[in-house]
């Protein structure tokens, strides 16, 4: 984005001004695979859930990606992009703290989670390892992956089906494709809040010479690839649902309970991002479209309680 006056402001306190750094709201990206994952390990996988590994996996996922978080934000400022205040702007943009500070911060917090993941494979197996070494692989090189149009992959993978591959190992210590073919679904909506971001930043990324897929894809390219992401997330669930009990009877380990069709109780929510889309150059509000992918990742945590609730309600009934 382009530079504007008064980009920096007043700093609040050390903890606000770290907390506004990492993003938290982007959080539900990270723990949902982890409950996901949890839970389908308890419900299919025939285990007890340990809460003590639960809890590992759970802070260790928040912190590395909030480490991401950080680095990102320390290479997409220095390219000189991101210099507009928005009401999610990280610290760096508000000039809160200072480049230098959010290195620090990241390598801290890559160092901490990436001990805590040690500490997993210690209790649990080995298997892990190759799982969160893949994943910290690609949360250090994610701003590299995303310059060249691979930052789509990159969180479809760490946000989806390795988070929820992991999870599903830590209590189970075994392999499986049922957590990686479930987790698809909301994999795809987590790419539709990176995507949302780049969108809005098409043409500040191209001006930069950084290549995105929505810079790729261009404007209307972009506005189909969020329709295929927002909708094919449900269209995939009600794929798994049904596609196996007409081809198959019912038969095989990936078919997903009738109870999956809560998820389609979130369709309201997904044609109201849709509408902000389809009204980008003249929004309804001023921040609609600016705010698209905050908004995108309100929308991934309902869908993804939603399928939640319908695990845990196919364990009940």
């Amino acid at each position: 984005m382009m530079a504007t006056n008064n980009v920096h402001s007043l700093p609040p306190g050390r903890l606000k001004k770290w907390l506004v750094a990492v993003r938290p709201w982007a959080y539900p990206a990270s723990i949902m695979p982890v409950l996901f994952g949890t839970s389908l390990a308890a419900v299919y996988g025939g285990v007890v859930i340990k809460p003590v590994l639960f809890i590992l996996s759970l802070v260790a996922m928040v912190i590395l990606h909030s480490a991401a978080n950080l680095l990102s934000d320390v290479f997409d400022y220095q390219q000189g992009l991101d210099q507009v205040v928005t009401p999610v702007s990280g610290a760096l943009v508000r000039g809160w703290i200072t480049t230098g500070q959010a290195r620090r911060g990241a390598a801290i917090l890559f160092a901490l989670g990436s001990s805590l993941g040690l500490l997993l494979v210690y209790l649990t197996t080995p298997l892990l390892l190759y799982i969160g070494g893949l994943g910290v692989a690609i949360g250090l090189g994610y701003t590299l992956m995303k310059y060249h149009a691979a930052g789509d992959l990159a969180v479809f993978l760490n946000f989806g089906l390795l988070g929820s591959l992991g999870a599903w190992v830590v209590q189970t210590r075994t392999f499986s494709w049922l957590p990686l073919i479930w987790a698809v679904p909301i994999s795809l909506l987590v790419v539709a809040i990176l995507h949302a971001n780049n969108w809005r930043d098409i043409a500040s990324d191209s001006k930069q010479q950084i290549t995105t897929v929505a810079v790729l894809l261009g404007d209307k390219g972009s506005l189909f690839y969020y329709g295929v992401l927002l909708f094919g997330s449900m269209g995939l669930i009600l794929g798994l649902v049904f596609l196996p009990r007409i081809f198959f009877s019912g038969q095989g380990n990936i078919t997903m309970p009738l109870t999956f069709l809560l998820c389609l109780l979130a369709l309201p929510k997904a044609i109201s991002l849709w509408r902000r889309a389809l009204h980008r150059h003249q929004p309804r509000q001023p921040l609609d479209f600016i705010i698209l992918d905050g908004a995108t990742s309100q929308y991934n945590l309902i869908f993804g309680t939603l399928c939640l609730l319908a695990i845990w309600l196919d364990y009940f009934i």
